[in-house]
């Protein structure tokens, strides 16, 4: 079932869709049913949230989110796309720093929906544990999940990013923002 749904976008109108899942679960000593709730945010819903413009916006969608837990976001990685005329000429791989940056921009969109926080920008505050697994070259998908680990007095806040194609790791790492006035 199919539903619109508004996630607190500063009064802007929303074309979020929410999707419910209802699974049974159980064994032979109890059984019960949970929900699942996917939410889907199309490009133009994320640039409502964050300020990222071409070449800049890495997110294509986020196909879930979980308010003030998680998000799972997709970037279509595409041939055009300006960074891969240098890097590298004849070898286009995605640079490690752009798949970290769309990282966080999936983690922006759980910043910036959540409750009580202050209006203003989420910038990068560090970097920690970052990992590179495999490259990504043009055609793949991104797939990038992002928990929110922690938020400290509503202005800083940690989370963990993992970044797969085709359900292979390709960098993972924890992510620190900061909320500039």
């Amino acid at each position: 079932m199919s539903i619109l749904t508004d996630l607190n976008t500063s009064g802007a109108t929303s074309n979020h869709i929410q999707t419910t899942v209802a699974e049974e679960t159980g064994d032979l000593t109890s059984r019960h049913s949970s929900t699942t709730h996917k939410t889907l945010i199309p490009v133009e819903e994320i640039h409502k949230l964050l300020p990222h413009r071409y070449p800049f916006s890495l997110v294509d969608r986020i196909i879930e989110y979980v308010p003030g837990e998680r998000a799972v976001g997709i970037k279509n990685v595409t041939f055009n796309e300006p960074h891969f005329q240098g890097h590298f000429p004849g070898r286009p791989i995605m640079p490690g720093v752009l798949i970290v940056e769309a990282m966080a921009q999936v983690g922006g969109v759980v910043l910036t929906q959540m409750k009580d926080v202050q209006e203003g920008l989420f910038m990068f505050a560090g970097i920690d544990k970052v990992r590179f697994r495999r490259p990504v070259v043009p055609g793949d998908q991104l797939v990038m999940t992002v928990e929110l680990l922690w938020v400290k007095k509503r202005r800083f806040g940690k989370m963990q990013g993992r970044a797969e194609v085709d359900g292979q790791l390709v960098a993972e790492g924890e992510l620190m923002f900061s909320l500039v006035d």
